[in-house]
Parts: structure tokens; sequence; C-alpha cells
């Protein structure tokens, strides 16, 4: 597991310790979260946030889905989450997702926090495109796609589900150039069988 930093941002894998403090900050995020994001609603509890954290700890054991925490590096306040999701092992692509909590919006925060996964996803996951996916009307969630320096690639419709109904999605991708990732991406060669 990864600790990623980038001046006063901190991305690491969750542990249990974190439940209280995610709570906290969703349920202090359920106007502007909310709005976009089905699992942040007003009846988030704490068992919630446990049972997320466990998912993800066993995500990581398996090599699947690589979700982080954000937190503030001198302070250790939690500030969100952002992580690789939905891997298509086949094509050797993922989606890239994240959310910070209302106090710390604007702030350059999703955007250091996803830039710091995106180099994780090429140069350990050794990925070649990661996807970022977000309701057309989500312009917060866009400019950070656009700040991260992802190509907007097109309008996906009903690709996603919000509150139970389907929504067109706004489709942004990603490549290691985009990133300065200088090294060639791209599964490990499998050895050579013996002859």
């Amino acid at each position: 597991m990864s600790t990623l930093v980038d001046g006063k941002i901190l991305v690491r894998p969750l542990v249990a310790d974190d439940a209280a403090a995610m709570h906290g900050a969703v349920r202090s995020s359920l106007a502007a979260v909310g709005r976009w994001l089905s699992w942040c609603h007003p009846g988030y509890c704490l068992a919630d946030a446990q049972q997320w954290i466990a998912i993800c700890q066993t995500n990581w054991a398996t090599d699947e889905d690589t979700e982080f925490g954000i937190f503030d590096a001198h302070t250790g306040e939690f500030l969100g989450g952002v992580g690789i999701n939905q891997l298509n092992h086949v094509n050797n692509f993922a989606n890239l997702g994240y959310w910070v909590r209302s106090s710390r919006a604007c702030q350059g925060v999703a955007t250091t926090a996803a830039r710091l996964v995106g180099e994780f996803g090429f140069e350990q996951r050794r990925l070649s495109r990661l996807e970022i996916v977000a309701l057309v009307e989500n312009m917060p969630s866009r400019r950070v796609a656009e700040k991260l320096g992802a190509r907007f690639e097109g309008i996906a419709r009903q690709r996603v589900i919000h509150a139970g109904e389907p929504g067109d999605a706004a489709i942004y991708g990603l490549v290691p150039g985009d990133l300065d990732v200088r090294h060639a991406p791209g599964p490990a060669a499998s050895p050579a069988p013996a002859a």
C-alpha cells in the first residue's frame, strides 16, 4: 500500500480509525457532494463509513480497486476520497474518482489528489488509461478533470445512475503522457514458457 504526498496534500489507504473522520466529512458535505454522488445522503451513518473502509481494505488486499483517503499533510484533517476503480483488465484501464469535503472545496485538493493517484495508476498499476466520468451538470468535477489535463471525449447517454435514475455523463480520458509519466505503461510481460 502506498502513501503519496504533494505539498499540503497526503493520500493514503483508509484504515479503520478513519471512519469517524470520514463520517464527519460526509455529513458536513451532504448538500454539495450529495448533489452528485448517491452514496452521500442524509441517512449516511458511521456504519456506512466503517463498511466502506472494510471494502476498500479487501480490494487493496486482492489488488482490485485502490481507494485512498485525502488528508491535510500537516494537520491530518480528513479532506475526502480519491481512487481507482472499475478496472477493465482486458483493456487495461479504470475509472478515477474523487470527492472533497465542502469546507475544503475550490482549494486545489481534488486536483492534487487526483494527480497523485493518477500517477500511481500509471506507474504502479501500469494502467494504459484512466477515465473520469461525471454527470454532465457536475461542473466542479469536470473542472478538476480539465485542470488535471484529461481530455473531454464526449457525452455518454444514461451512463451513470444517480438518485435511482440514469443520467448522461461527461467522459474525460487521461493517459500517461497527460501527467508526464515517462515510462511505457502496460501490464507486465508474462514470462516466456520454458523450452
